[in-house]
């Protein structure tokens, strides 16, 4: 494979792989998982180049965190580590977000990572009414004076809530955000806002929960404990979370007329990887995965062709008049 770039992550001024990796499914809710085979695909990626990862403490409990410390032990300084909060708890309870709160949720993450700090805490996706608070962000500006982390960020649900941070709050580093072929809504407005502000993108769900590998038909069955069947009409948590916000056999409608991208760019799951970080803004891209072959061949998108302008267009055209209308929830 060619070798991945690197880009510089906003505020945070960490260089880190444009292509990164998210650890919601080995840590669990996108089926079974093995953890000797996570152990490995971290390996690999990391051995690739691979400098940066996110997780989360809900994610399996937190047993994602305790993957990457036993991943990346040894090499603190060379991998940075992303994790976020909140949802242990009731994200609508001011309380949530007290300095006792989030002092603990922080402390456990530490120790489930092995790590004195963290590079980089993100509240995780909190309603709007909570930023517009405003009182969390006080709480992390004194952890960060303490030196428990070193940069703080926001996973948001809308394009809403990602302006409102950057107008109002200069203290946040990062923003992640939903974004892929099928949800390119942050592109027009928030995307340039946050590059004017220096603040770092990271791209969250890039390949639709699935739809843009073009594997699924509309009668696929997911196990019962992956959330693309325990939240695919939004029962759990937000909708945009799984499929995008789209209606699952709509999604394998529209991703069937998406098949052409793998034509000249690997497979279809390699071009929407490259599509991402063609865009300006992306700092990195971060795809989950359950197996060191989901690892390979998501580093594999790195080397795929470009998309020409005439395919850009293509893409963009087809999201406007086919896609945006059928996502649901806040967007």
């Amino acid at each position: 494979m060619n070798e991945l770039n690197y880009h510089t992550l906003g505020k945070t001024g960490y260089k880190i792989s444009e292509l990164s990796f998210g650890t919601w499914a080995i840590g669990g809710a996108w089926g079974k998982t093995n953890d000797e085979e996570s152990l490995r695909a971290l390996e690999i990626a990391i051995e690739k180049g691979v400098n940066f990862f996110d997780t989360a403490d809900v994610y399996g409990d937190g047993h994602s965190e305790e993957l990457l410390r036993e991943a990346t032990k040894g090499k603190e300084d060379e991998i940075y580590v992303a994790s976020k909060f909140c949802r242990k708890g009731d994200i609508h309870d001011p309380d949530n977000y007290s300095k006792e709160a989030v002092t603990n949720y922080l402390n456990d993450t530490l120790k489930r990572l092995g790590r004195d700090t963290l590079d980089l805490y993100q509240i995780h996706c909190p309603p709007l009414e909570i930023l517009q608070e405003g009182s969390v962000f006080r709480v992390l500006d004194d952890l960060k004076a303490a030196g428990k982390i070193r940069h703080y960020g926001v996973s948001i649900e809308t394009v809403e809530e990602g302006l409102y941070l950057l107008e109002n709050e200069p203290g946040v580093s990062t923003l992640q955000v939903i974004f892929n072929m099928m949800r390119q809504k942050p592109l027009d407005e928030l995307f340039p806002k946050a590059v004017a502000k220096n603040v770092g993108i990271i791209a969250r769900l890039p390949l639709a929960s699935g739809l843009l590998t073009g594997k699924f038909n509309k009668n696929h069955t997911f196990e019962s404990d992956d959330h693309r069947n325990f939240n695919k009409d939004g029962e759990a948590f937000n909708v945009g979370e799984t499929f995008g916000g789209l209606p699952f056999e709509t999604g394998v409608e529209l991703a069937n007329k998406l098949n052409w991208i793998a034509d000249d760019h690997g497979d279809m799951a390699q071009a929407a990887l490259k599509w991402i970080m063609q865009q300006p803004g992306v700092s990195t891209v971060i795809p989950g995965f359950k197996n060191t072959k989901q690892v390979k061949d998501n580093l594999g998108s790195v080397a795929v062709k470009d998309f020409t302008e005439a395919e850009l267009n293509r893409l963009r055209d087809f999201y406007q008049e086919e896609i945006h209308q059928h996502i649901r929830g806040p967007y």
